[in-house]
């Protein structure tokens, strides 16, 4: 395992932008913390965004407390690999419609009458889009 003080590698954006699944961990929550699957997006920045309803259980945790992370792993079949992202999360109001589009047509067939349904669905919710700036990133590579 390797730590680097907030920055993505070549190879951590690479795995970052294929439809994986992650697991995000936002602070003030139970003891232990509670992790989610989610849709996400690595930034050309190297931040990692995601978006949730407005009324989430996650935006009222991060806004008393920001730190968030999220890990991602290689699927099984795949060399084990896993990239970890932790930092401050910023809560914005903007760009969250736009990203769940992006995100759906990465992980969904929009073509398929009941997932463009499901899309419709999604937007038609209150979005906020959270946005990790990495302060640590942690890496396994077999």
């Amino acid at each position: 395992m390797s730590t680097d003080a907030g920055s993505l590698t070549p190879e951590d954006l690479d795995l970052l932008r294929r439809p994986l699944h992650g697991f995000l961990t936002v602070a003030g929550g139970p003891v232990p913390p509670q992790p989610r699957p989610v849709w996400f997006e690595a930034t050309a920045e190297g931040a990692i965004q995601l978006f949730t309803e407005t009324e989430s259980l996650k935006v009222r945790r991060l806004r008393r407390d920001p730190r968030a992370s999220i890990v991602v792993a290689a699927p099984v079949g795949e060399r084990e690999r896993w990239v970890s992202v932790a930092g401050r999360t910023a809560v914005e109001p903007d760009g969250a419609h736009d990203l769940c589009r992006r995100l759906a047509a990465r992980y969904w067939d929009l073509d398929d009458p009941a997932r463009a349904g499901d899309l419709a669905d999604v937007l038609a919710a209150d979005l906020l889009r959270l946005v990790i700036h990495p302060e640590t990133v942690r890496r396994y590579t077999m």
